[in-house]
């Protein structure tokens, strides 16, 4: 034990000072420094010096790449050469927009295998705030009640069946959008495709569950005009 405590006496390690490098240059960091140990049973031994450079570890630490996202502020239409061929191309507008994505939300709440027009008038109601939810809603058309109405028509969903994530939107569905933008493009105003467009086109398929919900709930032609009417005077921007 004595002469281990002498030989751990007589060990001792050299090193060199600490200098501190500018962060900004690419420097040589020591992992282990030079070290000079002297025993007095080894005698001087010399540790060669471990470096580690910065530009060695770029590889481990590459930055992933860039991903660039793209949202459209479209929707879907069956007739794209009919908006193509126009010099200004009509745009929804962005309530517009988030009407049909709340409608596609609730196809799939009632557990529908598809998008129709009874879910374009759902995402309006649940939208809330566009010119066409206020009339509805001024007309005693809520979320509720047309929920109720879609339920009688429908009858309960299988619990055990789970929509797909977005629910294929309906030939009916699709002509009420498209009704939509040759509405727009037939007007020769600017602005935006409102959602005041999209429940006049779910209006005009008067076999669709959308058409017959408005029906039960007390909407007729003369509530149709009267926002016709409205959508058809200059300047008219019901989501601004």
């Amino acid at each position: 034990m004595a002469a281990a405590a002498n030989s751990l006496s007589a060990t001792s390690v050299v090193r060199p000072e600490y200098k501190q490098s500018n962060p900004n240059i690419p420097t040589q960091n020591t992992l282990i420094p030079h070290e000079t140990l002297k025993c007095q049973w080894l005698g001087t031994i010399s540790i060669n010096k471990l470096s580690l450079h910065s530009s060695n570890l770029r590889p481990f630490f590459a930055k992933r790449p860039s991903v660039n996202a793209t949202i459209s502020f479209s929707l879907p239409t069956a007739k794209p050469e009919s908006v193509a061929a126009t010099e200004k191309i009509p745009k929804w507008s962005s309530k517009a927009i988030k009407s049909f994505a709340m409608g596609e939300l609730e196809a799939r709440k009632i557990k529908s295998s598809n998008t129709d027009t009874e879910a374009l008038l759902m995402g309006i109601l649940i939208e809330g705030t566009s010119f066409a939810s206020k009339f509805l809603r001024s007309n005693g058309i809520t979320l509720l009640k047309v929920r109720d109405e879609i339920l009688k028509l429908r009858g309960k969903p299988d619990m055990y069946y789970f929509s797909p994530e977005h629910p294929p939107i309906t030939e009916a569905a699709q002509r009420a959008l498209d009704w939509a933008i040759d509405e727009k493009l037939k007007s020769g105003e600017n602005g935006e495709i409102t959602t005041t467009h999209i429940l006049l086109g779910l209006w005009q398929q008067k076999e669709s569950p959308g058409h017959q919900v408005l029906v039960a709930l007390g909407f007729d032609d003369d509530k149709a005009k009267e926002l016709h009417s409205l959508i058809s005077k200059p300047g008219f921007a019901e989501d601004s």
